[in-house]
């Protein structure tokens, strides 16, 4: 793939306003077309603070963390040109949004198709990952490989994938299983596929997943449904 990739950042984000501006700002803008938040109604000032950072900002009025990265897609499917490379990243900078050109190096360099980016493998800040994310991210991986035959370290949500490959995966997840959900698919259609170490922090406010036992244990036993059903 050409060195000037076209690439297109999905930012799904849910009352992320005390973060979103600095992943935003982060973002190599000089590697990217354009940056989308789907605005997942958020309460806060998510929308108006994304606006005025320089990102297209949609509503994606249907809630889950899958709803909001299906309506980037929706908005980036009407495009008269495509982009070659999607990246999704979240928006409670937990990630380090200036770390993209690693994970899209081996799809313009390797043809590769999915490139995931692992915090197992990367600088995990104490207490940026309960211990139950870390153990389900391990059963979850492990499930996979066993299954489909495929090595992953991590659920990460930082990745890249080329933009055909997207179409073919076919996502329709609408909330916790839309990563695992990728990557299963993309195991199951024998895509080039591959882990890049990425750094992960504390995030800002609270998560909305791990944050809480409720949370934790929905997005738990829907990780492991969507890894069942998908075989």
């Amino acid at each position: 793939m050409n060195e000037k990739a076209v690439i297109d950042v999905i930012i799904p984000a849910y009352n992320e306003e005390n973060s979103i501006a600095q992943v935003i700002n982060d973002l190599p803008k000089e590697k990217i077309r354009e940056i989308i938040v789907c605005n997942n109604n958020s309460s806060d000032r998510t929308h108006e603070i994304a606006t005025n950072a320089g990102a297209t900002v949609l509503l994606a009025s249907k809630q889950g963390y899958g709803s909001a990265c299906l309506k980037g897609m929706e908005y980036i499917a009407a495009k008269s040109n495509p982009p070659d490379i999607i990246v999704f990243i979240d928006g409670d900078y937990s990630d380090y949004p200036e770390q993209l050109p690693l994970l899209v190096k081996p799809i313009i360099e390797e043809d590769m198709e999915l490139v995931i980016g692992s915090r197992a493998l990367g600088n995990l800040e104490k207490g940026s990952m309960t211990p139950q994310q870390i153990f389900g991210n391990w059963l979850a991986t492990t499930l996979i490989k066993r299954i489909y035959g495929y090595h992953f370290t991590d659920l990460g949500p930082f990745r890249a994938v080329k933009y055909d490959s997207l179409l073919k995966i076919n996502m329709e997840d609408p909330d916790f299983g839309w990563t695992v959900e990728m990557q299963v698919k993309a195991a199951k259609l024998g895509m080039n596929c591959k882990e890049i170490a990425v750094n992960y922090r504390q995030r800002i406010g609270v998560s909305k997943i791990s944050g809480t036992i409720k949370g934790t244990i929905l997005a738990g036993h829907k990780i492991l449904w969507t890894i069942f059903k998908l075989i």
